[in-house]
């Protein structure tokens, strides 16, 4: 064998799931089905992602190739792999939208900062103190990839300013 089939490393998976009985087996199974090697399960079922499903962190050993096979089975299978390896997400900033931000589609403006930019939203925190049809504000935790920081940013800006939200952005370091 050469040290590419030997070369077993560990990988964090993040993943989110539907708060269905069966998901976190159904998302087990890709990674046995193709050699993965079970290390570790975090899943904290009474908390949720911005789009309503459960996170769970999934830690395994494989090799690199046996990896990639296990990520191509849960996105197969319909799971969401938030993350993939440790390289995927290392750079985090903190954000806060504020003005009609429930009246603009918050899920619009938290999937467009998910696709169009290359970032997860790790975590939310909505405050709507006069109701939902009026000013509200969102502290908006993401996780980007290495390098990507200014891009994320620059796609916050553009989805604030077409709806008319306030950003209060990080200090730069």
């Amino acid at each position: 064998m050469n040290d590419v089939e030997t070369d077993v490393r560990a990988y964090t998976l993040r993943l989110e799931l539907v708060d269905e009985p069966g998901e976190l087996l159904r998302s087990l199974r890709p990674i046995a089905d193709n050699g993965g090697n079970l290390l570790s399960i975090f899943h904290e079922r009474g908390n949720v992602t911005p789009r309503g499903h459960i996170p769970v962190e999934v830690d395994v050993e494989a090799t690199p190739a046996r990896f990639e096979q296990i990520i191509d089975g849960l996105r197969d299978a319909g799971i969401n792999v938030i993350q993939a390896g440790t390289e995927r997400y290392s750079e985090g900033l903190t954000v806060i939208l504020s003005g009609h931000v429930i009246d603009t589609d918050l899920s619009d403006t938290l999937s467009r900062i998910q696709e169009s930019a290359n970032a997860s939203v790790t975590d939310l925190a909505l405050a709507a103190p006069e109701g939902t049809a009026n000013v509200s504000s969102a502290r908006i935790a993401i996780a980007a990839e290495r390098g990507a920081t200014a891009a994320v940013l620059e796609k916050i800006r553009d989805v604030a300013a077409e709806k008319d939200l306030r950003l209060v952005e990080p200090l730069a370091g």
